[in-house]
């Protein structure tokens, strides 16, 4: 009797093992669809993969909002359930939440600002994760200390910004604004490429592009916060 007992507790473990690498399997690959919200349709392609650790990675590409190969967070999948989430430097924020059905689909709730819209996504392919952006050097010319101010509601905002170069991990910016409080942003993407400089919080949903001027040894360039866009002109501290 205790024999099977044993048996059937091993046989019981082998099969909630099978059932999770099941959900996994069906989970990851390339999904496409779409997810409607009011007045229109987002196209949707999703990338997830599960690394050898059984860490999860993914993307995500919506052509309507000019957005490709964005990071996706929060993945989890258990069972038929799989959920992740976005987060980007232009202040969108989202959750996606389904399940993974018979039929070969995933379906479920796009959560939004507290809104909710119904999604469907069909696997196409094997995975195809873009890999998060990484920093790169700048010139000499840009590193050091910038200041510059930008108005919002009425409101004067002062900013800092201290950039370096690191070496092979490429730039890093320490970002401050002054206004009623002082905000330390945390920054984690720098690029050049030409004349043009970016930086980028994703955690805040913040960002500066800007165009180097040699003549007049400015950064002239645009403030973003979510939707909000702001001419935002850094010069270099004295």
């Amino acid at each position: 009797m205790k024999q099977s007992f044993l048996w059937l507790a091993v046989g019981a473990f082998f099969l909630g093992s099978v059932t999770v690498c099941r959900a996994e399997e069906a989970a990851s690959g390339r999904w496409e669809g779409s997810v409607r919200i009011p007045a229109r349709e987002l196209k949707l392609v999703v990338d997830l993969a599960q690394d050898s650790r059984g860490s999860w990675s993914g993307s995500i590409i919506i052509p309507e909002l000019n957005l490709k190969g964005a990071l996706l967070t929060e993945i989890a999948v258990q069972d038929s359930s799989a959920s992740f989430a976005i987060k980007t430097a232009r202040g969108l924020q989202a959750a996606f939440k389904g399940s993974l059905n018979a039929d070969g689909t995933l379906a479920g709730s796009f959560v939004e600002a507290g809104n909710t819209a119904p999604f469907v996504l069909k696997k196409t392919g094997p995975p195809q994760v873009e890999t998060p952006p990484q920093s790169t050097p700048i010139s000499k010319e840009l590193e050091g200390e910038w200041k510059g101010e930008y108005e919002m509601y009425g409101y004067p905002r002062y900013v800092t910004v201290k950039l370096v170069n690191r070496d092979a991990e490429g730039a890093a910016a320490e970002f401050v604004i002054v206004g009623r409080k002082t905000n330390n942003l945390s920054v984690d993407l720098v690029t050049q490429e030409g004349d043009l400089l970016t930086i980028d919080s994703h955690e805040i949903g913040i960002s500066y592009e800007g165009r180097f001027e040699k003549a007049t040894h400015e950064i002239k360039g645009t403030f973003i916060q979510g939707a909000i866009e702001l001419p935002l002109v850094l010069r270099r501290a004295q």
